[in-house]
């Protein structure tokens, strides 16, 4: 429908009620930083995250692309929706009442918004019609099933809402339609009834089947789950797709576990209804269930939004069909596991149990203890690789290595992969430790044969302990432009660091490779000096002034280097840590040039024939081992990595 313009006491109701960060966290995956939230920005493509989200503020902005605004401009921007329809629907979400300029156009309007009001209130006169019919003789197998089965206390049969569809074809159209007096239509739309193919009436969905109803964030009722208490298949029956309900986009128990998922910063999603009720009942309040699809997007982004460390736990059965249930279950979240976005974890429960049964004969304890040591899902992954396989064999040791390094290839983080690049070599040795640097060298070499860098091979038990590998950024071209960008961010700032830089610099015979930034250095010898010559700089007070004067007539140069004539709040806690940062930035710049030299020789050694040439073989692994040693000390004095600075 044409939506006419909306009255200014709607539109401000709406910017008050619609969160930032509850409308942001629907598109992007949110970490809390300090008092703001940061993530990867939707408008651009970008790997280290620079949107923020203020809560404070209620305002979003991107420091890559520079996209900003409130709540309604970024569902605008993203979606490409107008600012009626964008403003319409937060109100629909957000309870707010809509009202319009023109008095005439309210009521049409207000029809249109009263659909979704209408099939609240029928899906909840239905979710009482249930539990009522659960209490009567005819629910008596299904109560029993509960208590006996499913082994359930009163109260949290209360607490889910369980209930029971009578077995005869109209017995819910009967009640509703013809003693509550609601339209037929909307139980349709609801998905509570169907039309008869001969054309003569209605008949119920939902028939002898103990029902579940499946709730939104805020706790109202928008579908059900039908489980038969008989042979009929299917053994679980969903309602259909409805203007309330997308199974792709919605988590079974998200409005009784959201609490507990903030607390404990963690989510658990498992396969069934049952097994989050179960788990519910055991006092584990962070459970969800997928309602048996594969995890979309929506689905992680709508539970992530209530953890801060973003960790999700898949508990699925231990058996085979569970462990492709786990891989079914991990569907599209697998690209937000490989870039470090999401914490995920994988769950098999022992025996082949699933979450409801492994309940039966053990406590909470014993299920909080396996939750604690669930591994990482790309350990699990590991482990599913290596699974009865027998790597003294050189058939199996080629296959597992080969799925070793698709699985390597996928991930996007330089310091994950490379610990991941240890653990596989340790593993891949078989227990003999000089064997590991051959195997890290031929894990990277397959991973990316041009520029595969690694710099200080970690063993898995130290960096299980803890420890973090800083590994070198994976471009030089981007680690380069931070590093030179900081160093020379720090020089114009802090006249009292000047001289230390230009030591440095002099002493490792550094240069700075980035065009931009050699132009500017070149201008600053020429000002600092006026012969250009380190040995006698004088330092000039007024230098920045002086650069941006003499910048005037370099229009393109000064286009890439105008930001470092300016420090704001972030720029000023770096500037803060100076020695610490002046030390990382050229350690940065000097691994640059090593890296070179180091994969430079490493090539050299792959392409010699070690029978035919032993000599230069062994000359050019010497060569290629000696640059790594001083990788392995400089990685050592750059004490933290350059990205965590910018």
């Amino acid at each position: 429908m044409q939506i006419p313009r909306l009255h200014p006491d709607t539109i401000e109701e709406v910017k008050l009620r619609a969160d930032i960060v509850d409308v942001v966290s629907e598109y992007v995956v949110l970490r809390k930083r300090g008092k703001d939230f940061v993530g990867l920005c939707p408008f651009h493509d970008e790997k280290s995250p620079s949107f923020t989200v203020s809560q404070t503020k209620q305002m979003y902005y991107c420091f890559g692309c520079q996209a900003g605004g409130n709540a309604i401009k970024f569902v605008m921007e993203l979606g490409k929706r107008s600012f009626a329809d964008v403003v319409l629907d937060l109100a629909r979400r957000y309870q707010v009442p809509v009202q319009t300029l023109l008095p005439e156009q309210r009521q049409e309007l207000q029809r249109q918004l009263s659909l979704r009001e209408q099939l609240y209130e029928v899906l909840a006169t239905s979710a009482q019609f249930y539990q009522h019919a659960l209490r009567q003789s005819q629910g008596q197998k299904a109560i029993q099933y509960l208590q006996s089965n499913r082994q359930l206390k009163e109260e949290t049969i209360q607490q889910f809402g369980l209930g029971y569809a009578p077995a005869g074809w109209e017995t819910l159209y009967r009640y509703l339609v013809e003693d509550k007096r609601l339209p037929a239509q909307i139980l349709e739309k609801a998905g509570l009834i169907k039309p008869r193919s001969s054309g003569g009436g209605y008949y119920d969905v939902f028939r002898d089947r103990l029902m579940i109803p499946i709730r939104d964030v805020q706790g109202r009722v928008i579908a059900f789950g039908g489980r038969t208490l008989t042979d009929e298949q299917p053994k679980y029956l969903n309602s259909p797709e409805t203007e309330l309900f997308s199974k792709g986009k919605t988590l079974f128990a998200l409005d009784q576990a959201k609490g507990g998922i903030s607390q404990l910063d963690q989510a658990v999603v498992v396969e069934g209804y049952f097994d989050a009720i179960a788990l519910h009942a055991a006092g584990i309040n962070n459970a969800v269930a997928s309602l048996g699809t594969a995890l979309s997007l929506e689905q992680v982004r709508l539970v992530l939004r209530y953890t801060e460390s973003k960790q999700l736990v898949l508990n699925f059965d231990a058996d085979k069909a569970g462990t492709n249930a786990a891989e079914r279950a991990i569907g599209e979240i697998a690209e937000l596991a490989y870039k470090g976005e999401v914490q995920l974890k994988i769950l098999n429960l022992p025996d082949g149990k699933d979450a409801d049964e492994y309940l039966h004969s053990h406590t909470s304890e014993d299920y909080g203890e396996l939750l604690k040591n669930a591994p990482l899902w790309l350990d699990w992954q590991i482990q599913q690789i290596i699974q009865d396989r027998d790597l003294r064999q050189a058939t199996d040791f080629q296959q597992v290595t080969q799925q070793l390094v698709k699985l390597l290839k996928n991930i996007a983080n330089s310091d994950t992969r490379n610990y991941y690049v240890s653990y596989c070599a340790e593993i891949l040795s078989l227990g003999e430790i000089r064997l590991i640097p051959l195997r890290v060298e031929n894990l990277l070499t397959q991973i990316a044969p041009p520029a595969a860098t690694y710099t200080k091979p970690v063993s898995a038990k130290k960096a299980w302990g803890g420890s973090k590998s800083h590994s070198p950024l994976s471009s030089e071209r981007s680690l380069l432009e931070h590093a030179e960008a900081l160093l020379l961010r720090i020089y114009l700032h802090c006249p009292e660091q000047r001289q230390a830089i230009s030591d440095e610099l002099e002493e490792r015979d550094l240069q700075f490779s980035l065009s931009h930034h050699r132009f500017l250095w070149q201008q600053i010898l020429e000002i600092s000096s006026g012969d250009g010559e380190t040995k006698n700089f004088s330092f000039p007070p007024d230098l920045i002034s002086r650069l941006q004067d003499q910048f005037l007539e370099f229009g393109s140069e000064m286009g890439l280097i105008s930001h470092l004539f300016h420090v704001n709040e972030k720029n000023q806690k770096e500037i803060l840590r100076t020695p610490q940062v002046v030390q990382a930035a050229i350690a940065c710049m000097d691994l640059v040039m090593l890296e070179k030299r180091y994969r430079h020789f490493l090539e050299l050694w792959q392409q010699t024939d070690p029978e035919a040439e032993p000599e230069r073989y062994q000359s050019y692994y010497q060569a290629f081992y000696a640059e790594k040693i001083k990788l392995q000390k400089i990685d050592r004095q750059r004490l933290f990595s350059i990205t965590e600075l910018l």
